[in-house]
């Protein structure tokens, strides 16, 4: 049996914070196994045009509180080019990769089982978006950061809420699921919280919102996710829910209303300690994955132990946000 002597590392689609944690962790484990690491410049970009630099300790020193990736990354799909996946195939053989550690949220790690299946290409996972909106795994590093952040705005627009007797809406990411939103406004003591998983009518709101005023609130706040589902608004018109709903309220109850959106703020930054302690667990997982030549893999979290699970369980289909949790949320609504 071969021993493994070279590895590459990228990451794909966006940006989070711990993506500078996992790939240190990857760096420092294969240095002490002896094996040398490619890092790949703008995700599958440069995996394609051989677009590369050579890692070693003193090149990942002090990148573990950065957010982001020095190594960049692209949206760049090696399935939207047939060339391209036997570009990628024909680089990795060049190079004499014996894997590649693909660090990446959904579209990322579809491309990578693609490649994994069809090419037969020797390959592990490791899983990022601050969307947690990954199956297979219980978390992804960049969520915790995305929520502390989301939740911190809350609370700063609280102050000024109550103090200007208003109602504050919050947009957080979440285009297709409510993580974020759920998540930041428990932590946040929002008033309602709009998800992609759940539909609510501007009847709903207006009513509670005119409840808090009897009970003598005279200010609310409401966390919105991009993509919520609220009855009369088309989705995928970028900034047109909390838009819409800000102009319905102040029509139907006369409240003075305003919208922040926090926008890629979400995402940068200094990861927080649980960010990097995850991605670093991943990233030393991941290089196990590849000594033991288990390609195909994603690593994850169950519960408090980090595992792998097949990448065919991970991707097509998104990870909807719990219910229960937001049934929990639902409590403090008006």
């Amino acid at each position: 049996m071969n021993r493994i002597k070279k590895i590459g590392i990228m990451t794909g689609g966006g940006d989070c914070p711990g993506l500078n944690a996992a790939i240190r962790a990857v760096v420092r484990s294969a240095y002490n196994q002896h094996i040398e690491v490619l890092g790949f410049r703008f995700g599958w970009k440069g995996v394609i045009e051989k677009d590369y630099e050579t890692l070693d300790l003193s090149v990942v020193s002090g990148i573990l509180p950065r957010g982001g990736t020095f190594l960049g990354s692209s949206r760049t799909n090696p399935l939207g080019n047939k060339k391209w996946s036997s570009q990628i195939k024909e680089n990795m053989a060049k190079l004499e990769l014996d894997a590649l550690i693909v660090t990446g949220g959904d579209g990322t790690l579809r491309a990578t089982f693609e490649l994994y299946e069809k090419e037969k290409l020797p390959l592990v996972a490791i899983p990022k978006t601050i969307d947690n909106d990954l199956m297979g795994t219980d978390q992804t590093f960049g969520f915790d950061t995305a929520v502390s952040i989301a939740t911190e705005a809350i609370d700063r627009i609280h102050t000024t809420a109550e103090s200007h007797q208003r109602v504050m809406i919050i947009e957080v990411m979440g285009r297709d699921t409510g993580w974020i939103a759920t998540y930041a406004g428990i932590a946040g003591g929002a008033d309602f919280i709009l998800i992609p998983e759940v539909k609510i009518t501007l009847k709903e709101i207006v009513e509670k919102l005119k409840e808090r005023h009897k009970r003598g609130k005279t200010f609310s706040i409401i966390v919105v996710a991009e993509g919520a589902n609220l009855d009369g608004i088309v989705k995928g018109e970028k900034g047109s829910i909390t838009k819409f709903l800000a102009e319905k309220i102040e029509k139907e109850t006369g409240y003075e209303t305003r919208v922040t959106i926090l926008g890629h703020v979400q995402r940068g930054g200094t990861p927080t300690p649980f960010d990097r302690i995850l991605a670093t667990r991943f990233g030393i997982y991941a290089t196990q994955l590849v000594l033991g030549k288990k390609f195909g893999q994603m690593v994850a979290l169950h519960g408090t132990d980090i595992v792998s699970v097949p990448l065919k369980e991970a991707v097509g289909k998104l990870k909807k946000c719990d219910l229960n949790l937001y049934d929990i949320a639902k409590t403090f609504f008006g």
